[in-house]
């Protein structure tokens, strides 16, 4: 890989709501996940025996707050550190008081350029005495976030040859889909091209298909709008039913994904911009689907950046070569 250090898995994603209670309610009563802490300016919530798989944030709008990724070790950690304040980007290491309420030994947060998208790259994060106990549904784990982007091209770029992240399956000009090297999962993040930059979905897979189905039911049942599904995608191979929270921002359950091994994994394929790459069982996306998760940007006192990071970035013919 072209970056010294080693991914773990995809943590946690923070996101912004509106109305903290009631998203706090509706992720522990109508997607399953175990709140571990709960007050007026965060809400924290589990579908393992982390400390938290998911932040809950109040605000003024409803969107993505950061993305938080564990590496191997307090090496790779350091070594990240140091790499990215190499790449030209700022460096917020996270204070002690809020690594000791996150349970986290250590972490540092940075901006990707172009969509301001907040990443945070941690270690150690606190495991919970108690295991976490599925409820409505058999979660497994956070699965992945998908963004819209505006700028496709310069946001590949910078997470593929910048950031380390591998391309399992690629629509051309349109999504890519990208595994945290070495983690096997196909993907933990994805991204779609888009007139503007925003949260288009979070995703958590469960173990047992019949919760894709108890799901759609328990979602008509109390009167959520469900935006796609249930079907197939092609490029996982991953049964899926997605719905929308309080704030419409859209949630997904999975049922399936296709795994990598870290040396002599396939090519990425190059899918067919088609409706049938989304789902080979037919269904359609309503056109509430993946339309409301502002992300988050930086204020003027975090947002200094050293040197010239933001000029655009094309695909190498080399890394087009190899998608093709």
């Amino acid at each position: 890989m072209n970056v010294p250090f080693r991914y773990k898995r995809l943590g946690y994603v923070a996101l912004n709501v509106t109305d903290l209670a009631k998203s706090t309610a509706f992720y522990r009563d109508i997607v399953g996940l175990a709140v571990t802490e709960s007050g007026d300016d965060l809400a924290a919530l589990r579908c393992s025996q982390d400390h938290h798989n998911m932040l809950l944030y109040p605000a003024a709008q409803p969107g993505l707050k950061r993305i938080g990724f564990e590496l191997e070790s307090g090496h790779d950690l350091d070594l990240a550190r140091d790499y990215v304040r190499g790449l030209g980007l700022a460096i917020e290491d996270v204070s002690a008081d809020e690594l000791k309420r996150l349970r986290t030994v250590a972490a540092f947060r940075f901006r990707i350029p172009g969509s301001g998208l907040c990443l945070e790259y941690f270690v150690q994060m606190m495991h919970l005495a108690q295991p976490y106990v599925p409820t409505v549904a058999k979660i497994e784990r956070l699965g992945h976030v998908v963004l819209n982007v505006a700028d496709f091209d310069n946001a590949l770029q910078w997470l593929t040859e910048k950031l380390g992240f591998v391309v399992s399956d690629f629509v051309p000009g349109f999504a890519a889909f990208l595994r945290c090297f070495p983690n096997p999962l196909h993907h933990s993040m994805a991204i779609l091209t888009g007139t503007e930059d925003h949260l288009n979905h979070v995703n958590f897979m469960v173990t047992d298909i019949d919760d894709i189905g108890r799901g759609m039911n328990r979602m008509k049942n109390n009167d959520i709008e469900i935006v796609f599904g249930p079907g197939r995608h092609q490029p996982s191979e991953s049964i899926f039913l997605y719905w929308l929270d309080p704030d419409r921002m859209t949630v997904e359950y999975s049922f399936g994904m296709e795994t990598f091994p870290e040396t002599n994994a396939r090519e990425a394929r190059l899918l067919e911009p088609v409706p049938g790459t989304l789902d080979t069982w037919g269904s359609v996306p309503t056109p509430a689907f993946g339309k409301i998760g502002v992300i988050e940007q930086a204020t003027a006192a975090s947002s200094a950046v050293a040197g010239d990071s933001t000029s655009p970035i094309r695909i190498s013919s080399s890394q087009s070569g190899a998608l093709a």
